[in-house]
């Protein structure tokens, strides 16, 4: 993908580490904030907390995000983009971009339970392993994300809603924005979680999600795209971004499904990750400049039929986080 082969080209990153690790807290304390935030101006913010969960795979290749090199070139080339606001990453990506330089300027938001592997006999039980709320406010970050998945037919499930509503918690004492990424899941026939992106399921996640924590004032929702979208943002009032998960149909679907979205109510923007990170084409700085394009843009008349809903009827059959 990148035109630079050299197997060396982040070496350094290791001799910071190796030689002076307080370079990570320097580089926090003393980067550029993001001007802030505004409504009716919405957010562009790259995810890349996948590998810490053990998902690797983007569309059929498993292993895609395995290469921590390439992933590095991938997100400072979407980084790179001034229309990009910022970044959702695990401690270890987190810190390598605060190494490079990379988020002058932009939003941070660090991944906080990345317990539940995929794959794992218990993924369900999502542990808090990655940011805490106090290493947040340390690195000077707008927010913490957590996977909020809800199976009912799991008894891990309301420990991971307890250790959710604690993070709320913690992080709203710091004026630190949540970003609850609820699904309903279940175990298939095959034992894969699965996310069931039927709209009543959507709806009931938010229902669940929003009302966790003694507080809902720094709380923000991160949804999936579903069919009857319009649906999903009626059932809440907090600022919510899109996820793009990992893609499933053409990117055109994809991007004009996200165009119909964010024309919505409430809807502050994307918070995306493989889709555009590893496009089809290979063309990460063309896949963000066009995501880019969308946002704060009223769908085109094509893009919805005369209920408001998206023009196609296609569901996507897979979104995971």
């Amino acid at each position: 993908m990148s035109p630079n082969d050299d197997p060396r080209r982040y070496e350094h990153l290791s001799r910071i580490r190796l030689e002076d690790p307080d370079a990570v807290a320097r580089a926090a304390a003393t980067r550029r904030r993001h001007p802030g935030l505004k409504y009716g101006q919405q957010s562009f913010i790259v995810a890349a907390d996948h590998p810490a969960r053990g998902a690797l795979s983007v569309g059929s290749e498993p292993m895609a995000m395995a290469d921590r090199r390439d992933l590095l070139d991938r997100l400072q080339i979407a980084l790179a983009n001034p229309a990009v606001d910022g970044i959702l990453a695990s401690p270890d990506i987190m810190d390598d971009l605060l190494l490079l330089g990379a988020l002058e300027g932009k939003l941070v938001f660090g991944s906080m339970n990345r317990g539940g592997l995929a794959g794992l006999v218990n993924e369900f039980d999502d542990r808090f392993t990655g940011h805490t709320a106090a290493a947040l406010e340390a690195l000077g970050a707008d927010g913490g994300k957590m996977l909020t998945r809800i199976c009912l037919g799991d008894p891990d499930t309301v420990a991971t809603l307890e250790a959710t509503a604690k993070a709320i918690d913690s992080l709203a004492e710091r004026k630190l924005i949540a970003m609850v990424e609820p699904f309903l899941s279940i175990r298939d026939a095959n034992g894969k979680v699965r996310n069931d992106l039927r709209a009543d399921a959507v709806i009931k996640s938010v229902g669940i999600a929003e009302g966790l924590g003694s507080t809902s004032a720094y709380t923000w929702m991160k949804l999936p795209v579903v069919k009857d979208m319009e649906r999903v943002m009626a059932s809440t009032t907090l600022p919510t971004v899109l996820l793009g998960g990992d893609p499933d149909g053409s990117q055109d679907e994809v991007f004009a499904s996200w165009q119909a979205a964010l024309a919505l109510p409430g809807v502050q923007g994307l918070t995306v990750g493989r889709t555009l990170l590893y496009p089809h084409d290979g063309d990460v700085a063309g896949a963000v400049a066009t995501a880019a394009s969308l946002l704060n843009a009223p769908a085109p008349a094509a893009a919805a039929n005369a209920n408001g809903h998206a023009s196609s009827d296609r569901i996507p059959v897979k979104v995971s986080e």
